[in-house]
């Protein structure tokens, strides 16, 4: 078991806590990204599959 005596200890994490933190900051941040970008895209694909749709209505009307 892992003991810390004082908060700067667990910080440090034995000498690898910019590693250790940085890896968490890392995947946090990713993980608040992707949903805003998987958003962004699905908005994009649907305006331009609806745009397509209506071309294509009007490529059949003529």
């Amino acid at each position: 078991m892992i003991h810390w005596n004082s908060f700067g200890e667990f910080l440090a994490m034995g000498g690898y806590g910019f590693y250790v933190w940085g890896s968490f900051g890392v995947t946090a941040l990713i993980m608040l990204i992707e949903p805003i970008a998987v958003a962004r895209n699905r908005k994009t694909t649907i305006a331009r599959l609806k745009r397509q749709l209506r071309a294509e209505n009007r490529n059949t009307a003529e």
